[in-house]
């Protein structure tokens, strides 16, 4: 049987080609093309924290029951809250020295802590209230309850007085300036001459600047 020929079959219905769906203008605004479309920075929450004067400090009202929670402040894991308890920790020593004079060297072992964190705000309030210490406790931060405190927190001074962040290095720069008013010169000459030949050139700049205040002030 002779076979049908291809010549006579119907031919095939060709495939309607099949409609695109319409897209809405929203739907075309959410196509990514990273060259098309502008990234926004993520959004961070910044907290506000006080840079206060010595001037516009007032005393505690309640200052006998809030040195007793004052190193939990401190040592607290929360960046704004140490920032706080370092403000009423200055309140302490400009107003009410002697409760705060037992646990001072515990203070400044908290400040040296905040002036190696990151954060330049919490820095500058730790660096704000050594000027504060220096200013009420003078030649009692030399007993030896003190010494290595104080020697940690004068090292953390003279590098910070060497950084490149101007206004915590200005606010260091007045902190030794403090310093040298506040401690007799002979005294302060002796810690200083340590850190002349310190494996950081910086330390040692700075400390040799300080040097030269003490002597013109003696």
């Amino acid at each position: 049987m002779a076979l049908r020929s291809l010549d006579n079959a119907l031919p095939l219905a060709q495939e309607r080609p099949k409609k695109q769906a319409k897209m809405s203008v929203a739907a075309k605004l959410n196509v990514v093309n990273d060259e098309n479309v502008a990234h926004l920075p993520p959004v961070t929450i910044l907290e506000a924290v006080d840079y206060i004067s010595p001037d516009d400090l007032q005393p505690l009202a309640d200052h006998n029951l809030k040195i007793q929670s004052l190193m939990e402040g401190l040592e607290s894991k929360d960046w704004v809250k140490v920032c706080e308890s370092l403000n009423d920790a200055r309140r302490f020593a400009l107003f009410h020295y002697d409760l705060l004079l037992p646990i001072s060297d515990k203070v400044m072992l908290v400040q040296v802590k905040a002036m190696k964190n990151p954060r330049s705000a919490l820095c500058k309030i730790a660096i704000m209230a050594t000027s504060d210490i220096f200013k009420s406790y003078g030649d009692k931060l030399l007993d030896d309850t003190n010494s290595d405190a104080l020697d940690q927190m004068l090292l953390q001074l003279l590098l910070k007085a060497s950084q490149d962040k101007k206004f915590v290095c200005e606010e260091a720069e007045k902190a030794l300036k403090i310093m040298v008013d506040f401690i007799a010169p002979l005294l302060i000459l002796q810690k200083l001459r340590v850190y002349c030949t310190h494996a950081n050139p910086r330390t040692s700049l700075s400390t040799i600047d300080a040097l030269a205040v003490v002597k013109i002030v003696s």
